[in-house]
């Protein structure tokens, strides 16, 4: 059965790209991780917390209503996203997760990365003058190709 679509105002969030590719990051790695062995609880549940604040951090900014918070939480996702894979070196490094797991990991951190990174400067071009919509800024999904 399909869920319902409820849209307001506050929820649009959910129509960002990088929103929705912080949820696919979110459930890839949470299945991953979910799979190590139980003597590693720590870094699973480290692991999962910080990619689990971007998405929450991408809503959580739209969600304030002002140009400055919204930039301010994106910059809080941008830094668990960092932590997150910084996480995923070390623990491919030391051999916890596979090659083939951590590169698609990477290559989705990546993408999230820098659809964010562009999201912020299309925020940060906004004109304080044209403020009627503030936070009505179009992703432009051709950023992601780079």
């Amino acid at each position: 059965m399909a869920r319902p679509v409820r849209k307001n105002r506050n929820r649009g969030y959910q129509q960002l790209r990088v929103w929705q590719d912080a949820i696919d990051y979110y459930v890839n790695t949470s299945r991953i991780f979910r799979k190590l062995p139980y003597d590693l609880t720590k870094i699973i549940d480290q692991e999962i917390s910080s990619v689990d604040s971007v998405h929450r951090n991408i809503a959580e900014g739209y969600c304030r209503r002002s140009l400055k918070e919204y930039l301010y939480f994106l910059h809080i996702a941008l830094g668990s996203l960092g932590e997150s894979v910084s996480g995923l070196i070390a623990y491919n490094k030391a051999e916890q997760i596979s090659d083939t797991d951590f590169d698609m990991l990477d290559e989705m951190a990546y993408r999230l990365e820098n659809g964010m990174l562009k999201l912020v400067e299309a925020l940060n071009r906004k004109s304080y003058s044209d403020l009627s919509s503030p936070l009505m800024v179009k992703e432009i999904n051709t950023f992601y190709n780079s």
